[in-house]
């Protein structure tokens, strides 16, 4: 059982003036509060913006998102990221109130050629030692390590970097891990069709310093059940690690019923946090379905308060 803090408030109530003083342990904790209600938008910084002088991940906490999560970050030239809008990480994180606003890195295949531009600026994005070490500089609110479509990525990639991650960042770092999508060589955690165990991995990744777990969502991701994905994150939280479902293969891109349905779903998973994929226009969803989302998450009430108060 985790050792609660009074002055921690869970994040789908809390303001931005308080999440943005919360370390890596704290916001843990605002996202355990919030009882399976916490709403992660994601944002591909590498495609034109949608409006000008309005970032997508402006847009995603305007419309209800409690967390961002930034993809295709590059960490050697982020000035080459329409997304950026010309602005550094701490930059965006400013615009947003200090909310949190995370990191995506794949985690290298062993043996990779990091100068290969068969589908990413590799060397910029990826997870490395030096990258690790400007995200614990830079105060990042939070990584995710998994692997992008087409990278080959292994989860044994991924438990390697979980554990170089926790090493480098110390503890106060909120890390993210699993593998959620990329499942044409490797099925994904909790694929019944996998040829690991996934329960010795969830081991793994928590032993190696994982903070919550990532799965794939039921009805986005094919062949994935609520059944099977609810046993593995009951199994991940009596592990004492929280855990992430994540809707994306594009059906993020989807129409409002779509998500709302698909919603439901992860919801019933038991998962800490409903995470949604960059699918769409702008480097991400259409910022209804962000909303679709959230009032399907928490209802109104939350999400108005959430739109009404982005910088109190």
């Amino acid at each position: 059982m985790m050792k609660l803090n009074d002055n921690v408030t869970r994040l789908i109530s809390a303001k931005a003036s308080q999440v943005s003083t919360y370390n890596g342990r704290q916001l843990k904790e605002a996202i355990f509060k919030s009882e399976g209600r916490v709403l992660m938008g994601q944002t591909y910084l590498k495609n034109p913006i949608l409006f000008p002088n309005c970032t997508s991940t402006e847009l995603m906490f305007a419309f209800g998102g409690d967390m961002v999560l930034l993809n295709g970050f590059d960490f050697q030239h982020p000035e080459t990221c329409p997304g950026l809008q010309g602005f550094d990480y701490q930059g965006i994180k400013d615009l947003v109130g200090g909310r949190p606003v995370g990191i995506y890195m794949g985690c290298p295949k062993e043996g990779l050629d990091l100068t290969s531009d068969y589908l990413y600026d590799l060397a910029g994005m990826i997870c490395t030692e030096e990258n690790l070490k400007k995200c614990k500089d830079w105060g990042i609110s939070f990584i995710i390590l998994g692997g992008n479509p087409g990278s080959g990525t292994s989860i044994k990639d991924v438990v390697r970097w979980t554990k170089k991650a926790r090493e480098i960042c110390g503890e106060d770092m909120l890390i993210f891990a699993g593998k959620w999508e990329d499942g044409v060589v490797e099925k994904v955690l909790g694929d019944p069709l996998a040829d690991y165990d996934a329960k010795e991995i969830i081991d793994q990744l928590i032993e190696n310093g994982a903070d919550i777990i990532d799965f794939p969502a039921p009805g986005s991701r094919h062949g994935i059940t609520v059944e099977r994905i609810r046993e593995l994150i009951e199994y991940t939280h009596r592990k004492g690690a929280l855990a992430m479902s994540f809707l994306n293969s594009n059906v993020e891109a989807a129409d409002r019923d779509t998500i709302r349905e698909v919603t439901l779903l992860m919801k019933q998973t038991g998962c800490d946090v409903h995470a949604i994929g960059d699918g769409g226009f702008g480097g991400g969803t259409w910022p209804e379905n962000i909303y679709q989302m959230s009032v399907t998450l928490k209802g109104k009430a939350y999400t108005w308060a959430q739109m009404a108060t982005p910088r109190r």
